[in-house]
């Protein structure tokens, strides 16, 4: 289950993971504390679209689309201008599931200054996932959806792959669950097997990788596509004592506020070391290469 909005998750994590379930490393630029990092590059969503908009809803003239942890809406828009792309002539019905105010409020600006979406209705639940699946039920809702994504969220939840079956079970015919996480073969996962109890927020899901999404599934016998969004991140600067950008990297991959100040001789070097070893980062021209990989995961209606 998702923790609601008013849950107190430390403020000393800096990552984008503070006030929505999606950071905006999903987007070309990242953000540390104010400072941008344009090498940090990731694929969008848009060119991972693995789900195939082709085989989503097909034939259909309208299609229910359902958002969790839709954030600002920026990656939401470009994939349902793919599906209009993909499907001339369709409409939309699209839920939006986002539990702060202020990504909700980026988000509607964002649809109010885009041209041609009046194919598209809106229906906007602050919310978290819970919140959502209670009133889902509460409603006794009978509408299936044939499109849904769940992009850098299930960090936040207490039981992924109870929320993961929710949202399966909401799927029509051809219908398809897009979920993307850290790699299990990430840099982010080794780090987090090895300091999970120091450094991730026990009450949610802060470490969930691909690997344990799959593992899960796999244990259910639930059939799914899986692909890699290789990406590397530089941070060299982390090992430079003092550096101002190294400093805010550092920040962000242990998702502690003034980690280096703050944490103890002991912590920080393993951390250092594990940073610098193969399973982690690798060496070149100089330069410390984080991986940094994403994982996708496409899942069915249930069989």
């Amino acid at each position: 289950m998702l923790q609601t909005p008013d849950h107190n998750i430390s403020r000393t994590r800096v990552s984008g993971r503070i006030d929505s379930y999606k950071p905006k490393y999903v987007t070309h630029i990242w953000q540390v504390g104010g400072c941008e990092f344009p090498d940090l590059t990731v694929a969008k969503t848009q060119s991972v679209f693995f789900c195939s908009p082709l085989s989503v809803g097909d034939g259909k003239s309208h299609l229910n689309v359902i958002g969790v942890g839709s954030g600002d809406g920026e990656i939401d828009l470009e994939m349902l201008s793919e599906l209009r792309l993909k499907h001339p002539g369709v409409t939309v019905d699209n839920e939006v599931v986002e539990p702060s105010a202020q990504q909700l409020h980026k988000y509607r600006v964002s649809v109010s200054q885009k041209p041609a979406l009046d194919y598209i209705k809106f229906n906007w639940n602050k919310m978290t996932a819970s919140e959502f699946e209670e009133q889902w039920k509460a409603k006794k809702t009978t509408k299936k959806a044939d499109f849904i994504h769940m992009i850098q969220m299930l960090y936040y939840v207490k039981d992924p792959g109870a929320t993961i079956s929710f949202f399966q079970s909401l799927l029509d015919k051809n219908g398809k669950l897009l979920i993307i996480l850290v790699s299990g073969e990430s840099g982010w996962a080794r780090l987090w097997q090895a300091n999970r109890t120091q450094l991730c927020n026990t009450e949610i899901s802060q470490w969930v990788t691909t690997g344990d999404v799959k593992s899960y599934l796999d244990s259910k016998g639930v059939r799914y596509q899986n692909y890699e969004l290789p990406s590397q991140m530089d941070i060299t600067e982390c090992f430079t004592e003092g550096d101002e950008k190294g400093e805010l990297l550092l920040d962000f991959l242990t998702e502690v506020l003034d980690f280096s100040k703050t944490a103890s001789p002991e912590l920080k070097a393993a951390i250092m070391e594990l940073l610098r070893h193969p399973d982690c980062s690798v060496e070149s021209n100089g330069r410390v290469m984080f991986n940094n990989n994403l994982g996708v995961i496409v899942i069915d209606q249930l069989a």
